[in-house]
């Protein structure tokens, strides 16, 4: 049985040595990163004299014959392909002979990896940016829609204030789009070829690092290495940053749960969006909404575990790193897959306003506006304070109606018991980045302004 390493040793592998660290069951899917690199590190070795033109032409060809192979499902692998980068160059080398025995000149598959991986993760965290930007613009697009539809805001799960439907939707646009920051960012420094880095320490042969990372299209070259090798930080942030919109979706998840529920009957969702039950036929449940909840502690678990294996490792390249990828991978699909669920639930769930205005309506959730109007004829905050929390008291205590108390009293009167009517207070808030409607008009505005400007930058 023959491997990349054979010749160091007498005997074959163990099985259960074969079973136990291959990672060809789920390394496949950098095939074309693989032969990407691979193209641009047999374009450099003929730039800098190591391979004759025709070797190179040779080698390129069998790469393209492999990729097309690999992706018709034709390819066909044997026992000793631990992982993809072996599968490649053993095809390559059957199809080129002697020219692809040379594929591996220079490098090692401590650099091949990383550039793979962060070919990889360039890519794909590209595609989970505009998977957010969809989201929001749905998002955009509801809040817009609802015009003065307007719910109750809560803190601590309590009623608080009115609030206008489409502030609270932004408010979650508003967190996705730190979400593009962080993908942006990470994107950019992940963005630094590791080819040419070798083992751990370069190379006695006349490589150039920078022209293969040019023709990958890096935008910078390792400077170390050793910790070109064994960098797996773009991971690391990379799982963050996923887990942060795991996070995110699972705090929209929540809202529609609720929302959706009979007891607040603020939403319905679409039969297209929802599941039934078993057993139980009047049942429509908030699947994509749970599962948002419970696949963000899926990614985030994804990311402790790849941290702890981490943070021990000396340098430079240990096979630990091989845990890179299945977290990685796994966690950039179940955050695509609930970006887009959640994208079709968003488009369709059908709000309920009279069921949201009458649970807004309630007199006590104006409280502040009460205490606020005292505010604004020279009583210190703290003794309005004092004065509206007795009222609310007394009333619920049962002794008469809040707008009532109000009216009877030498402080307030009937001026400030008219605060309480049904939809003034939402629409008293004029403060930037309010829940007012002047403040949400210019809100959707630059919402609108800030989501074409990432779709520019994304570009």
């Amino acid at each position: 049985m023959s491997t990349l390493w054979h010749g160091r040793f007498g005997d074959g592998p163990a099985d259960a040595l074969l079973a136990y660290t291959a990672s060809i069951g789920f390394d496949a899917r950098l095939a074309v990163d693989d032969i990407a690199g691979s193209r641009a590190h047999v374009q450099m070795l003929g730039d800098v004299g190591l391979l004759a033109s025709q070797e190179v032409t040779q080698v390129l060809e069998a790469l393209t014959q492999t990729e097309a192979e690999l992706l018709a499902g034709d390819f066909a692998f044997v026992v000793t392909d631990e992982d993809i980068h072996t599968a490649i160059e053993r095809r390559v080398t059957e199809l080129a002979g002697l020219a692809g025995a040379k594929l591996h000149t220079g490098r090692s598959r401590n650099d091949q990896v990383a550039t793979a991986l962060r070919l990889f993760a360039k890519r794909e965290l590209a595609v989970v940016a505009k998977d957010v930007l969809a989201l929001q613009a749905v998002l955009l697009e509801r809040a817009v829609q609802a015009g003065q539809s307007y719910l109750p805001g809560y803190t601590h799960l309590q009623r608080a204030q009115p609030v206008l439907l489409a502030h609270h939707l932004l408010a979650h646009g508003w967190a996705l789009a730190r979400d593009i920051d962080r993908l942006v960012a990470a994107r950019e420094r992940l963005n630094v070829s590791p080819l040419g880095a070798g083992a751990l320490a370069g190379s006695s042969l006349p490589l150039d690092p920078a022209l293969s990372a040019g023709t990958l299209g890096f935008n910078n070259v390792f400077e170390n290495s050793m910790d070109a090798v064994s960098d797996r930080d773009f991971v690391a942030e990379s799982l963050f940053v996923l887990s942060m919109i795991g996070i995110h979706l699972s705090r929209l998840g929540e809202e529609i749960v609720f929302w959706t529920s009979q007891e607040a009957g603020f939403a319905s969702l679409d039969d297209a969006y929802a599941t039934g039950s078993s057993m139980l036929p009047q049942k429509k449940n908030p699947d994509i909404a749970e599962l948002a909840r419970g696949k963000a502690g899926r990614v985030i678990g994804n990311l402790t575990g790849f941290v702890v294996s981490l943070k021990g490792l000396p340098l430079a390249y240990n096979r630990d790193l091989q845990e890179d990828k299945e977290p990685l991978f796994d966690s950039l699909d179940q955050v695509c897959l609930g970006l887009r669920a959640m994208n079709g639930l968003m488009s369709t769930i059908k709000f309920n306003q009279k069921a949201m205005a009458a649970a807004a309506d309630d007199p006590t959730m104006a409280a502040v506006d009460l205490a606020e109007h005292l505010v604004a004829k020279g009583i210190a905050f703290r003794e309005a304070h004092a004065v509206v929390a007795d009222l609310v008291r007394r009333s619920e205590a049962g002794e008469a109606p809040l707008a009532e108390l109000v009216s009877q009293n030498p402080q307030l009167g009937p001026s400030a018991a008219a605060l309480l009517a049904p939809g003034v207070a939402v629409g008293r808030r004029s403060t930037p980045g309010s829940t007012g409607s002047g403040p949400v008009a210019t809100q959707i505005e630059r919402f609108g302004a800030h989501l074409e400007a990432d779709r520019a930058r994304l570009e």
